[in-house]
């Protein structure tokens, strides 16, 4: 993939939720909500502040996010669906 993200912007792609609930019922796909979990892809280089020292980005390619339900955008690239958002916008890493 030929795609980095600039500032402290990171390029997500999300990962499916269970087809099943624990009880073995299968969820169709008009009652699944888009998941708010993701694996990191692409990070960008991090902010800058006022004087111009960078800071640097707190996830890194392959970490496991937690990101808000309307958070970043969502864009196809290489023919998949992958979302860009803001380093600010992840709630949390997986561990």
């Amino acid at each position: 993939m030929a795609f980095k993200p600039l500032h402290d912007r990171v390029l997500v792609k999300r990962v499916e939720s269970d087809e099943k609930t624990k009880g073995g019922l299968i969820i169709p796909d008009s009652a699944k909500e888009k998941p708010a979990e993701g694996e990191v892809v692409a990070v960008g280089e991090g902010a800058r502040k006022d004087s111009g020292e960078l800071i640097a980005p707190s996830v890194k390619a392959g970490d496991r996010i937690l990101f808000g339900k309307w958070s970043g955008t969502e864009v196809t690239i290489d023919g998949a669906e992958m979302l860009i958002m803001k380093e600010s916008d992840i709630l949390g890493v997986i561990a």
